[in-house]
């Protein structure tokens, strides 16, 4: 186990990194999706990562809309000196050990860490592609990331976190969870 501080001891990105976090299916070591998320939280620090906001967890509507069950999602702002690359390899290692095997995309998983922003970084290529391409349109993204940076702007829109969420597409079933 690393320590807490292990990854800040060179210079903090300007603005949040910012991760997302959920889940749809209980796993083997866990009775449900918010205690994988939960888990998957924990399991981040422990890596090294520190957690410096924490959203309430959300339930949400699979996106698109499929038969599987509802997510847990929320997102947690995390401060480390490590590149995004090491950042996605390291969100990457969390979720092998909590089982996920990517086989395709939009799947239910046990769990799904996705690097949203770091910082103002704009990055198209390589992977991963900063801020993530789709977290303007996601309700269970936008929802959460408003608790834990409700100054935000979004670096490549230039647009703040309410007008996204004002502009999000409908029907997007979400709701806080109690």
């Amino acid at each position: 186990m690393n320590s807490p501080d292990a990854h800040l001891a060179g210079p903090i990105p300007v603005g949040p990194i910012l991760v997302g976090v959920g889940s749809n299916l209980p796993g083997e070591r866990f009775a449900t999706p918010r205690a994988a998320c939960e888990a998957a939280a924990r399991a981040l620090e422990e890596e090294g990562l520190r957690v410096t906001a924490r959203s309430r967890w959300f339930e949400s509507a699979p996106v698109p809309v499929s038969d599987q069950p509802w997510y847990v999602n929320g997102v947690l702002s995390v401060a480390t000196a490590l590149p995004p690359d090491d950042v996605l390899a390291l969100l990457h290692r969390v979720e092998a050990r909590f089982g996920r095997i990517r086989r395709e995309r939009n799947e239910a998983r046990v769990i799904d860490l996705d690097l949203l922003a770091y910082g103002s970084l704009l990055r198209d290529d390589p992977p991963p592609v900063l801020p993530h391409p789709r977290l303007h349109q996601r309700a269970f993204v936008l929802l959460p990331l408003q608790d834990v940076a409700p100054d935000w702007t979004h670096p490549r829109l230039g647009t703040g976190i309410a007008e996204l969420v004002a502009a999000l597409p409908p029907g997007q079933a979400i709701r806080p969870v109690a």
